[in-house]
């Protein structure tokens, strides 16, 4: 039984039994793992305060391949995104991002995709509370493209025609991005996309995360996170509810008008 140490970040735990946890980590060298961390609510010796949720830490796993769970010997705590926590809305955001890797990262999937969700998370503790909606849309569009599922923006979907920057696009979820006019009655019904909210889900689908994201105009939000619901549904669901990203699409209200 092989010790991997790997840095992690926890996405979820429960309580087991009298003073055991089971935690869902994403690790940087053996993807999503789930993990016993027997003891660690009765002693804080070997795991101290390092396995609160959105932590991130050096895992000590003792990986037995063919098992769905693996032991945990220890978790050096390195950052505890305490901001998370104190704001409900850095929470649900935070909460929905988790889901989302936990129901839709390959489990095995090491390294790129596991930096994209740190930073995300990163971006997310650290924005002010009235900006947290706001980067985390930006966050899980960014995840669901290191996910491999990127909507097509610049160019027509179908017949690949390239789209100017000022034009209303037809974004068809279940072609998978933008339509020119001439393609867009020949795919499936879609929503018109203005050209700002093109270029936003540009800016958070490719480059680094956090650098230069736009802005959300309030009346926007709610019109970008059911795109981003919609497109999901559409592409990687798998027939289970998202339980956190509806909580947090709830949390918007009455924001806002919709895209098309």
């Amino acid at each position: 039984m092989p010790l991997v140490m790997t840095d992690a970040v926890v996405l979820h735990a429960f309580d087991y039994l009298e003073s055991s946890r089971i935690i869902r980590l994403a690790t940087r060298d053996a993807g999503l793992q789930s993990v016993l961390a027997r003891g660690a609510r009765s002693s804080s010796r070997r795991f101290g305060l390092g396995l609160d949720l959105f932590a991130s830490g050096v895992a000590q796993i003792q990986l037995r391949p063919g098992r769905e769970l693996q032991q945990l010997d220890g978790f050096d705590l390195t950052s505890s995104r305490d901001p998370i926590a104190r704001d409900l809305e850095r929470f649900a955001a935070a909460s929905a991002l988790a889901e989302l890797a936990l129901r839709f990262a390959d489990g095995d999937e090491p390294g790129d995709l596991y930096a994209t969700l740190i930073a995300a998370l990163d971006a997310v503790a650290a924005a002010p509370g009235d900006r947290a909606r706001d980067v985390g849309l930006a966050a899980a569009w960014h995840l669901v493209a290191g996910f491999g599922f990127a909507p097509v923006l610049t160019r027509c979907c179908r017949c690949e025609l390239l789209l100017a920057d000022e034009d209303t696009a037809t974004f068809s979820h279940g072609a998978g991005g933008c339509a020119c006019r001439a393609c867009a009655p020949l795919l499936p019904r879609g929503r018109p996309l203005p050209p700002e909210a093109r270029a936003a889900l540009r800016a958070w689908t490719t480059g680094t995360v956090g650098t230069d994201w736009p802005v959300i105009e309030t009346a926007m939000r709610r019109a970008h996170l059911r795109l981003l619901r919609e497109f999901l549904e559409q592409h990687l669901n798998d027939g289970r509810p998202l339980r956190a990203f509806e909580t947090w699409e709830r949390g918007l209200g009455t924001l806002g008008a919709a895209i098309g």
